[in-house]
């Protein structure tokens, strides 16, 4: 009797991007459960303060991004060996940040539009962070022109070292100029948190819940990129033997 084998499904991910995705699941359900039913509203903005569960968490999950692509960057410009799987972890990091970036700008302008009666204002934090968005896309750009792997891991790498000096300027620019936009109410210059116990806590899960999901992009990216630079290769040398065969043939 003829039995065909048994193939197993080829597994998706490895055990720290399912550790990631469990914690993410966790972590942001709780953000939507205690952000819409469980926390009280604010004394002055009402409701409109749940947006703060999103915004926050995906603003400092973006610096974080960007700061992580400028490590790995430094880490292929200046390691002895130039390891291209630096220059995967800083695309794929930027690319998330990037996503989270504009995650952050969309829920800053409906808070806008809740508190201020306008979706936007040229305001220092809200141009500078767009500004940074900006610049990020152009470094995703950068990385798009082509040519080998080295080169683009080179010139990438020195334009996230120079666009993540931009980063102190966005967040201290509540500070440095007079903004409509509120300080920080966690991280605030006077040291004092202006947050209600149940609100903080859920914040601070908020920041754990997207920084776990930015964790489990990141690793999943990082590898998709490494299997195109593998692919892109594999047709170099594909390439390089066909031609090397028709001059044996003339």
């Amino acid at each position: 009797m003829n039995s065909t084998p048994r193939t197993e499904p080829a597994r998706v991910g490895t055990p720290a991007t399912r550790v990631f995705g469990l914690l993410a699941v966790l972590f942001l359900g709780w953000v939507v459960v205690g952000g819409l039913f469980i926390t009280p509203a604010d004394a002055i903005q009402g409701d409109s303060v749940r947006i703060m569960y999103v915004h926050v968490p995906t603003a400092w999950v973006a610096y974080l991004a960007f700061i992580v692509t400028a490590i790995a960057s430094a880490g292929y410009l200046f390691g002895k060996r130039h390891s291209l799987g630096f220059d995967r972890v800083a695309g794929a990091s930027a690319e998330v940040g990037v996503l989270f970036m504009a995650l952050t700008l969309m829920s800053g302008s409906l808070w806008g539009r809740l508190t201020w009666g306008t979706f936007w204002q040229w305001d220092p934090r809200l141009t500078t962070t767009a500004f940074l968005f900006v610049t990020y896309l152009g470094y995703l750009a950068v990385r798009g022109l082509g040519g080998t792997p080295e080169r683009r891991a080179k010139r990438s790498a020195i334009l996230a070292l120079l666009a993540v000096l931009e980063i102190p300027l966005v967040h201290f620019s509540v500070l440095l100029w007079r903004s409509l936009h509120q300080e920080a109410s966690v991280l605030s210059s006077d040291g004092d948190v202006k947050l209600d116990d149940l609100m903080l806590f859920t914040l601070l899960v908020g920041v754990l819940g997207f920084t776990a999901l930015y964790g489990w992009l990141v690793s999943h990216r990082q590898r998709i990129l490494t299997m195109r630079d593998i692919e892109e290769a594999k047709g170099i040398d594909l390439a390089i033997s066909e031609r090397i065969a028709e001059g044996s043939v003339r």
